[in-house]
Formats: C-alpha cells, sequence, structure tokens
C-alpha cells in the first residue's frame, strides 16, 4: 500500500523503506483486541492475501464529522486482486463497524486509484471531500 501510493505520488505519500512492511505488521498485531479497531485478514490456503483496518471514532470537528466507522485500509496482494477478495474485505469491515453501532462508514482513496473508487461506489459509498495538497514554495 505505502509503495503503491508513492509511485502516485511521491511528493505526497511517504516512501516505502526496508521496514516498512514489518513496522505496519506489527502495528496491525498491536491493534488486535483493542476495543476500537477492526483487524480483519483474507486468507488463501494459509497465506494472508489481504487485510483490512478500521477503527470506531467519535466525533472529529476538525474534519466536520459526528461518529463514525473510519475504514483506513484494504489492501489486497497484487496477483490475487480481481478477484473479489477487496469486496468480501470491504463487506466484512462494514459489516463489523455496523455492529459496533456506527451511523456512518467513511474513507479516503487515492485520487488515482480507480479501481478502489469503483469498487467503494459499488458498495453505497459517495464522494464527500477531496483532498488538495501543495508543496511548500508553490510547486
Amino acid at each position: 500500500m505505502v509503495r503503491t501510493h508513492h509511485e502516485f505520488d511521491s511528493k505526497r505519500f511517504i516512501a516505502p523503506s526496508p521496514r516498512t512492511e514489518e513496522g505496519y505488521g506489527s502495528f496491525l498485531g498491536s491493534q488486535i483486541g483493542q476495543k476500537d479497531a477492526i483487524v480483519l485478514v483474507a486468507e488463501l490456503t494459509g497465506r494472508v492475501v489481504g487485510y483490512a483496518y478500521a477503527e470506531v471514532a467519535g466525533f472529529d470537528y476538525m474534519s466536520l464529522r459526528g461518529p463514525a466507522g473510519i475504514l483506513t485500509d484494504i489492501v489486497v496482494a497484487p496477483e490475487h486482486r480481481g478477484q473479489g477478495i477487496g469486496r468480501s474485505l470491504l463487506n466484512a469491515a462494514i459489516a463489523a463497524l455496523e455492529a459496533r453501532g456506527v451511523p456512518r462508514v467513511v474513507l479516503s482513496t487515492a485520487e488515482q486509484n480507480a479501481t478502489a473508487q469503483k469498487l467503494f461506489a459499488s458498495a453505497g459509498f459517495r464522494r464527500t471531500m477531496i483532498e488538495m495538497t501543495r508543496e511548500a514554495g508553490g510547486k
């Protein structure tokens, strides 16, 4: 995910490092069992091929948002994309968040990620915000 986003826009998204996968894996592991976190894993023949991470959040006045489920990540290994795994993770994440009583689910997606946007729209998500980035010095 970090690599893909960095390839989309290297000025906006952080570059992957040799420790990115290990560090993020450690973070996800630390979230398992946390009250407001949801970590889902897609597995095929004993191998992890994707995951979703979401959390239950309260009011966020900076985002002008009331309580919501925040879907932060859905990642499917490139060789397993197009098989319905992302849709299954999305549906499971939505169900898990709604089971916790959230009134809405929000997410962000990279502008260049048309495939993800199509998936999210097909699941009933609508566009509500557009992030814009300006580099220091106006470049």
